[in-house]
C-alpha cells in the first residue's frame, strides 16, 4: 500500500526531481525534441518560484519520498476584480502515479492557497483533446464558457 500524499510548496533541493515532471509536462503539450522549451525558459521558471518579488508559485505532490506531481500558479490583477485572481498555469501528475487522486489535491491546494492570499478566484486552461484531464476539472470547477485566442507576436 502507497503511503500518504504530501502537497507541499516546492524546496530549491526539489529541482532534480522536479525537472522530469516539468518535462513531462510540456512534452504532454508537444513541447520537446525540437519544440522543447529552451533551457533558459526552465531555469528562469524555476528561479521564479523562488523569488519573493514574483507572483509565480509552485507545489507539488509527494508520495513515499517521490515527487509525482506538480502544480504551478500565479496571481495577477483583473479589471473586472480589485482582489488578485489566481491563475493556474501547470498541472501534472506522473503517468504511472495517476488516478490515485493526486490532481485532484493538488487543484485543492491552489484553492487553499488563493484563500489564504484573498483571491476569490481559481481558473486554468487546458487542451480540448485533454479529455482524462477534464472528467476530474469537471468535478472540482465549472467550464466558463470562454475560449482562448493567441497570436505569436
Amino acid at each position: 500500500m502507497a503511503g500518504p500524499l504530501i502537497v507541499r510548496p516546492i524546496r530549491e533541493a526539489d529541482f532534480d526531481p522536479w525537472l522530469p515532471l516539468w518535462d513531462g509536462y510540456n512534452a504532454f503539450y508537444g513541447r520537446s525534441g525540437p519544440t522543447a522549451l529552451p533551457q533558459a525558459v526552465t531555469q528562469t521558471t524555476w528561479a521564479r518560484f523562488f523569488d519573493p518579488h514574483e507572483p509565480v508559485h509552485a507545489l507539488v505532490a509527494e508520495r513515499d519520498g517521490r515527487l509525482v506531481g506538480l502544480v504551478h500558479y500565479l496571481f495577477h490583477r483583473s479589471t473586472t476584480a480589485v482582489a488578485l485572481t489566481c491563475y493556474l498555469q501547470d498541472l501534472f501528475t506522473d503517468a504511472q502515479a495517476r488516478g490515485g487522486g493526486i490532481g485532484r489535491a493538488l487543484i485543492e491546494a491552489v484553492y487553499d492557497a488563493a484563500r489564504a492570499a484573498g483571491s476569490p478566484r481559481v481558473y486554468w486552461q487546458t487542451h480540448e483533446t485533454n479529455l482524462t484531464a477534464m472528467r476530474l476539472y469537471d468535478q472540482v470547477a465549472e467550464k466558463s464558457g470562454f475560449l482562448v485566442y493567441r497570436k505569436d507576436v
